[in-house]
């Protein structure tokens, strides 16, 4: 499955996990990526969609 949100673009980004001892170790953030059926122009569709996006609202689920 992808792990990009088809509504705000959202996507992994790339950072570092630092240790107590300061060791770094190259890490992604990943988002949190739901496959979820809305309905959009009368049809229902699925998508790949962030939690962000559905506590929002502004979908419309069926």
């Amino acid at each position: 499955m992808s792990k990009v949100c088809e509504i705000c673009g959202k996507h992994a980004v790339a950072g570092r996990s630092i240790s107590h001892s300061h060791r770094t170790v190259n890490r992604k953030f990943k988002p949190n990526i739901q496959r979820v059926t809305i309905v959009q122009e009368g049809h229902a569709k699925k998508m790949n969609v962030c939690t962000r996006c559905l506590k929002k609202g502004n979908l419309a689920r069926s």
